[in-house]
């Protein structure tokens, strides 16, 4: 168990623990599944906690140049590496650092093909396709979408896949159940199934939230062991991010200062919405504060408020058991998978530090952000 007090405001702060708990069922599932299970970079690139994922799992996946380095450089491996698109300036980095490319459209494969063909090392190429089907509902985050410019839909497919393609990418999940991957692969075989006999993996994405409380680890397991029965030619990969660090730490925050406009209250933080819990006003959803509940009558009630100019920076609202004072701790919960890579310094906001609660329970500063930090990146 954290002591917060130990933390200085602001600060997000890894628990061990909670990181080892997660990485041992991710483990468990890539074993008594068959499939490989590799980490996205883009909810947790906390790199100083990979020593500790590395004890379970060794490989993960990119999304641009930097995260590439990140997987060779911190990890020590090839990445397997997708974006919508690479540039002439950073594509023969890319593929030097990485082990798969996974390609959005056929036209951009074939471009790059004479660059891969040239390589004194194998790249195993793969295409993203679309299958048209998705059960996120919030539009944002569904890359099935009408008119989503990621992934091929089956009608650019001809009779045959272009010469050297080796994968499918197929990524249409977010923060999604077992039984949602089930109609997933239920769709992706109904319209590319004919396809697979010539490929030599399929990577299934992101977005299996396998450490959440309420998933069916077991029903995931069963589906992807029938899954490869069916094609035990290919190797099957899935590519979560937020599983990985799903509620394993939290924001420390401190109230700054309490102001009342027509009867509503605003706690004004230390911290920021749109700085560092972005997905809170994008998605958006509500985060769960320690010791606080959902609104209700009768009991001190506030919104939390950031300290951005943005007249929209603020998320409400919580009742407390007591009356919020200035200096008060706020500690809102789960906030490290996602929102870590996502901080801004609008503003000239500074992110918070960075610390690792060990499994010895104590607290070690990982990183701590100043003005060079915010001055450099205007450079």
């Amino acid at each position: 168990m954290i002591d917060y007090s130990q933390i200085p405001s602001p600060s997000y702060v890894l628990d061990e623990e909670r990181l080892r708990k997660n990485l041992e069922l991710i483990r468990s599932v890539k074993e008594r599944s068959g499939a490989d299970i590799i980490l996205a970079f883009k909810a947790f690139a906390l790199w100083k906690a990979f020593p500790i994922v590395k004890e379970y799992i060794q490989y993960s996946t990119a999304s641009s140049l930097s995260e590439a380095r990140l997987a060779f450089e911190e990890m020590g491996n090839y990445a397997h590496t997708y974006s919508p698109a690479y540039t002439d300036e950073e594509f023969e980095e890319i593929a030097s650092l990485s082990s798969h490319i996974t390609f959005n459209s056929i036209q951009q494969y074939e471009r790059r093909k004479p660059q891969l063909e040239a390589m004194d090392r194998h790249i195993s190429c793969g295409l993203r396709v679309n299958p048209e089907y998705s059960e996120v509902e919030t539009e944002i985050y569904n890359p099935c979408a009408p008119g989503s410019r990621l992934g091929i839909t089956i009608d650019h497919f001809g009779e045959d896949l272009p010469q050297g393609i080796e994968g499918f990418h197929c990524h249409a999940l977010c923060e999604s159940s077992s039984y949602d991957f089930e109609k997933l692969l239920n769709a992706f075989e109904g319209k590319f199934a004919k396809f697979l006999p010539k490929l030599k993996w399929v990577n299934f994405g992101g977005g299996h939230l396998m450490t959440r409380k309420d998933y069916d680890v077991e029903h995931l397991i069963k589906i992807l062991k029938a899954f490869r029965d069916r094609y035990p030619w290919l190797k099957v990969i899935l590519e979560p991010g937020s599983a990985f660090a799903w509620q394993t730490g939290e924001l420390v925050s401190t109230v700054v200062d309490i102001v009342e406009n027509h009867g509503i209250k605003t706690a004004i933080l230390n911290v920021s919405f749109a700085c560092h819990m972005p997905d809170c006003l994008e998605m958006p959803y509500k985060p769960a504060i320690l010791g606080a509940t959902d609104e209700v009558e009768g009991k001190p009630t506030y919104r939390m408020g950031g300290n951005s100019c943005l007249s929209g920076d603020y998320v409400g609202s919580w009742s407390f058991d007591h009356e919020l004072q200035i200096g008060e701790r706020i500690v809102f919960m789960d906030m490290i998978h996602y929102t870590t890579v996502k901080t801004t310094m609008f503003n000239g906001v500074s992110h918070p530090s960075l610390y690792l609660w060990t499994k010895e329970g104590q607290p070690v500063l990982l990183r701590k952000f100043g003005y060079e930090d915010y001055k450099n990146r205007m450079a």
